[in-house]
């Protein structure tokens, strides 16, 4: 898959344990493949985050796991259970990896896509103002 990759991402991303590295590129490529129109940034001094029209999602690598961090307002729905924290996250919730988990790809990329038409309707914050109405 080719698209234009911040270095600063890159440099996060190869300073991890392998297994971690492997986790994050399947995320990125997955978000990249949701639409070729998503760009990488770094926010938070280093951390990778993937931007169309609002935040679409960030990596945070930890200890055991990796977080991605999924900007939808908790309006995106989740039917195969892939949210792993951040239920009652008012603005992003979690999928979390542990080394040797597969990732879900269909899920996660079809939850991108979601992401990517809310932040192009307005964002989940004006989308969520109209369903409260």
């Amino acid at each position: 898959m080719s698209y234009t990759r911040d270095p600063r991402v890159d440099a996060y991303i190869d300073a991890l344990p392998d297994w971690q590295q492997a986790i994050c590129q399947e995320v990125r490529d997955l978000v990249h493949a949701a639409d070729p129109e998503v760009e990488e940034t770094v926010k938070r001094t280093r951390q990778p985050y993937f931007v169309l029209d609002g935040n679409i999602c960030a990596l945070l690598a930890a200890k055991d796991h990796v977080n991605v961090f999924v900007y939808d307002g908790a309006i995106v729905s989740d039917p195969e259970g892939i949210i792993t924290a951040g239920h009652g996250n008012k603005t992003a919730r979690t999928v979390a990896f542990k080394e040797g988990e597969t990732i879900n790809a269909r899920a996660l990329k079809a939850m991108f896509q979601q992401i990517i038409a809310n932040n192009r309707a307005g964002g989940w914050r004006k989308l969520k103002g109209r369903t409260q109405m």
